[in-house]
């Protein structure tokens, strides 16, 4: 099989126009809350489901090259802001879960910080920075699950090299508000519950099924590789598959994720 590894040099957009564009979709996602006939999923305090599916964390504090540590620091009160909304959601049959419909706007009359943000590669400050790791998280989460991904977003640049990445590349999901999401479908006849919260050193999610599932899900990728444009930059490639193993008969069946490509904003090269 030929693969076409291709990308073009990115476009770099005025101000104006890139603020403009964005609350032009930001009132278009809107407009699309306010009449739609979408069921979306919300929480639900006194529900607990006993049957895990998946437990997962992620660091809280990384040391990034040329991130200040105070975004860091501000970044877990973003989280902790967002996540209680989000924490013990139940996902019932024909429901949606989204991210952005639950928390809203962060601004900082909320209480949200200046957090690090990406655009175009560029790492920056913005009120409420820091939430894809939020979306990150419950991206993985729900591969390991029968819920369906009706709305997932990849990140376009590789801004960092892998430090300690337990997880195979690009298995994430970016968040802006708000028509940049993570939306959760549930096409099955079972309950799901989102559970998060914070210790020290962690972001921690559990997704919890009313009955359970006898499967397993195992995430992998393939057909990794670096590529070097022809306009001079390097790129990421990669395919994420989802193994399901029912376990009453051992039977299995496998499934494309997601096909990644990324901007490398580093040189793959080791130097001497």
């Amino acid at each position: 099989m030929v693969h076409n590894y291709q990308i073009d040099k990115p476009k770099h957009r005025g101000k104006l126009r890139k603020f403009l564009g964005k609350e032009y979709f930001i009132a278009k996602r809107q407009c699309y809350w306010w009449f739609s006939k979408t069921n979306f999923a919300k929480p639900e305090p006194n529900t607990h489901y006993k049957h895990s599916l998946i437990v997962h964390q992620s660091f809280l504090l990384r040391p990034l090259k040329d991130v200040d540590m105070y975004l860091q620091h501000n970044k877990i009160t973003n989280l902790r802001i967002a996540i209680s909304h989000l924490h013990k959601v139940v996902i019932k049959p024909g429901q949606v879960f989204s991210i952005w419909n639950l928390v809203g706007r962060p601004t900082k009359s909320k209480g949200y910080l200046e957090g690090m943000t990406l655009h175009n590669g560029k790492v920056l400050k913005d009120i409420g920075g820091g939430l894809c790791q939020l979306g990150n998280l419950l991206y993985w989460m729900a591969l390991h699950t029968p819920l369906s991904i009706k709305e997932r977003w990849r990140h376009s640049y590789d801004v960092f090299p892998d430090i300690n990445r337990t997880i195979p590349f690009a298995c994430g999901a970016t968040l802006s508000y708000n028509y940049i999401d993570l939306q959760l479908e549930n096409n099955t006849d079972k309950n799901f519950q989102i559970h998060l919260w914070l210790d020290d050193a962690y972001l921690n999610g559990e997704i919890t099924c009313k009955s359970d599932l006898n499967t397993r899900y195992e995430i992998y990728e393939t057909d990794h590789i670096f590529k070097q444009q022809w306009w001079g930059g390097y790129t990421r490639h990669n395919k994420i598959w989802k193994k399901i193993t029912t376990l009453q008969d051992e039977t299995t069946t496998e499934e494309l994720v997601a096909e990644n490509n990324a901007i490398m904003m580093y040189s793959p090269l080791i130097e001497q």
